[in-house]
């Protein structure tokens, strides 16, 4: 073993040798060029070592994955990557939208503020009163404007309301702020989508190799399932279990898929029937979850009080009436889906895969019908000068902060639940497990560490957290907050509380599905944005869009100040004549990768064939040698 190593990697190594002899042959100018690329190539790997060390949560992180595998350890590193990604967020929307505004309003640089004209607008429109503020305010009040983003908090820089700065000069330098708003907004989602993309390719690589072949998994799972990683011994019993676990289950499905080639007709057309009904009982469950919703929104709409005389208790529970439901509906539904689709007859692996994306569309859903109800809200108008404004003037004079509030209580009582879940059900049952002799308690057992469910948790919050970013530009220096006290909450809950699920999860395929499911959270945060962009018109009382009927206005308005030139040159772009010749550039570059697929597939082939021979001819060898050696 010595001398691979000596060939690889040693300062004397032969490969050095070979590379000095080639480099003599090099003129001056290649061997200065080698020269600079290897001293190049090292400055970045000591570079990468050094930042290494700076790694958020480097140690816990791999104590974690010592002990209960690189499983739960992607879980952990996926709870790692939304700090950093709402960080970053965080500091895109500080830099360029609150800090304008912010010393802009305190004289720092001179600015204009947005000045809705009233011969274009209605005066009603304009007129935006914050309740709660004024008189004698009691201490509990401060207690609900904190958990509900309401009264003292709902004109501060943490919602939309409060951005009603136009334009700073910075010297000759002129800012515009509803531009830098909207602009922000596309570069996060860009960003996160970039992010979660490059992310995902390498985890997409490695499940597209394991899932090619049954034989290829088998033999992985035979020769290479063992996580060299865990050195604690219960830990490495619950491996030696899981890979056990893993065996079986792919004789089951083996098994399965036999019964399913064997099925009469008769039989299929019964399991069938089966299926569709369970499905439509799905589709009941969901539509009862998405009709509660609807109802609690708009009970909580009708019924929020401002009025001091009211009980704390009360508003409270009116105001955080949707979130309660959502969270119930979060926690019923995975239940219900769990039971049916056991009698649905499919493949464990399958049976997975399904709950699990039922259990993602009803959580995500679920933020999407709250959107809805409140839009169906906001855009409803009972008069005609509720019309003239484009929204309900009366009930939602500053739509978007509201909107903002809503997303803020929901991000606050997410954090609440799992922070509540752990400490007084988790923690209590430990202490039931191990203190109490009662066989219940020992029948309950410990809590285990479930990745998926712990996974959908941070991607519905994540979810929320893209949505409401426009609404309330601060959100994510919250989710930040949430997410770091988040992980050591887990972090203790995993060491003290819980044990490791039975059901095993690889690294690789886990971060993959981790991102998958972020991937399609993001897609469905740009939709209700894409429309309160588009379709619903900006509110004329507060915010930087007074000027413009739609938010997205701010775009044409920007590109009609542009040069003559640089707007025909836009213009251009944007037509058909341009659209259709790039539309069939993308198809022949796209064909081109099709092919180039094609191409190293069918080599990739003609390689395993190779080995495959190999393999053949070296036994043959192997053979002919041990009968020559009996013949001798």
């Amino acid at each position: 073993m010595s001398e691979p190593r000596l060939f690889r990697g040693g300062p004397d190594s032969p490969g050095d040798d070979i590379q000095e002899a080639n480099i003599k042959y090099l003129s001056g100018w290649d061997q200065w060029k080698q020269a600079n690329r290897k001293s190049w190539r090292k400055c970045v790997e000591d570079t990468k070592e050094l930042l290494s060390y700076l790694e958020l949560w480097r140690h816990d992180i791999r104590s974690i994955e010592g002990k209960f595998g690189t499983g739960i350890q992607s879980y952990f590193s996926f709870l790692r990557f939304l700090v950093l990604l709402n960080f970053v967020i965080f500091l895109l929307m500080f830099s360029f939208v609150t800090i304008p505004s912010t010393v802009s309003k305190h004289g720092v640089f001179n600015g204009s503020y947005v000045k809705p004209s009233l011969k274009s607008t209605e005066p009603e429109c304009t007129v935006y009163i914050v309740s709660g503020t004024k008189g004698l305010i009691y201490f509990y009040t401060y207690i609900i404007d904190l958990l509900s983003g309401t009264g003292f908090l709902e004109m501060t820089s943490l919602f939309y309301g409060y951005y009603t700065v136009d334009t700073v000069y910075f010297g000759i330098v002129r800012y515009s702020v509803p531009l830098a708003y909207l602009l922000t907004t596309l570069a996060y989602l860009s960003l996160s989508l970039l992010w979660i993309v490059k992310r995902s390719v390498e985890g997409f690589k490695q499940s597209l190799v394991r899932n090619e072949d049954q034989f290829q998994s088998y033999c992985n799972k035979i020769f290479a399932g063992w996580d060299f990683c865990i050195t604690d011994v219960n830990a490495a019993q619950l491996k030696h279990s899981s890979l056990h676990y893993e065996l079986k289950t792919d004789l089951e499905e083996e098994r399965l898929r036999q019964r399913a080639a064997e099925r009469t007709t008769q039989e299929k057309i019964r399991i069938y029937c089966l299926r569709i009904f369970l499905n439509l009982v799905v589709l009941t469950v969901l539509s009862a979850c998405f009709y509660s919703i609807y109802r609690a929104t708009v009970y909580s709409q009708e019924n929020i009080s401002y009025d001091k005389k009211v009980k704390l208790e009360d508003n409270l529970w009116v105001q955080y009436l949707p979130s309660v439901v959502i969270t119930m509906t979060n926690f019923i539904a995975p239940v219900i889906f769990s039971l049916l689709i056991k009698l649905e007859d499919y493949s464990p692996a399958f049976e997975i895969r399904l709950t699990l994306m039922r259990c993602v569309f009803v959580r995500l859903a679920n933020i999407g019908v709250l959107l809805f109800s409140l839009w169906i809200r906001i855009t409803s108008c009972a008069d005609q000068k509720c019309e003239t404004c484009g929204y309900n003037y009366k009930l939602y004079p500053c739509w978007e902060s509201q909107v903002g509030q809503e997303m803020y209580k929901l991000m606050i009582f997410d954090f609440i639940i799992i922070f509540a879940v752990t400490v007084f059900v988790d923690f209590p049952r430990k202490l039931m497990v191990t203190h109490c002799s009662l066989k219940a308690c020992r029948w309950c057992g410990l809590q285990e560490f479930d990745i998926p469910d712990n996974v959908l948790e941070i991607v519905y919050g994540q979810t929320i957290c893209w949505i409401g970013a426009f609404y309330c530009p601060l959100l994510p220096a919250i989710a930040t907050i949430k997410y770091f006290i988040i992980f050591y909450v887990k972090k203790i809950s995993l060491m003290h509380t819980c044990k490791p699920s039975a059901r095993p999860f690889r690294a690789s395929s886990s971060n993959f599905f981790f991102l998958v499911v972020l991937l399609i959270g993001l897609v469905l945060a740009f939709i209700p944005l894409g429309l309160s962009m588009t379709h619903i018109r900006s509110s004329k009382a507060c915010g930087p869009f007074v000027y413009f009927t739609h938010s997205w206005d701010v775009i044409a308005y920007t590109i009609n100040r542009f040069p003559d030139v640089l707007k025909k040159v836009l213009n251009s772009m944007a037509s058909e004549a341009f659209a259709v010749p790039f539309f069939m550039v993308l198809c022949l570059i796209m064909f081109y990768f099709i092919a180039l697929a094609g191409a190293h597939k069918r080599v990739v082939n003609q390689l395993r064939e190779q080995l495959v021979m190999e393999s053949r001819d070296k036994l043959f060898l192997i053979r002919k040698l041990t009968e020559a050696q009996r013949l001798s």
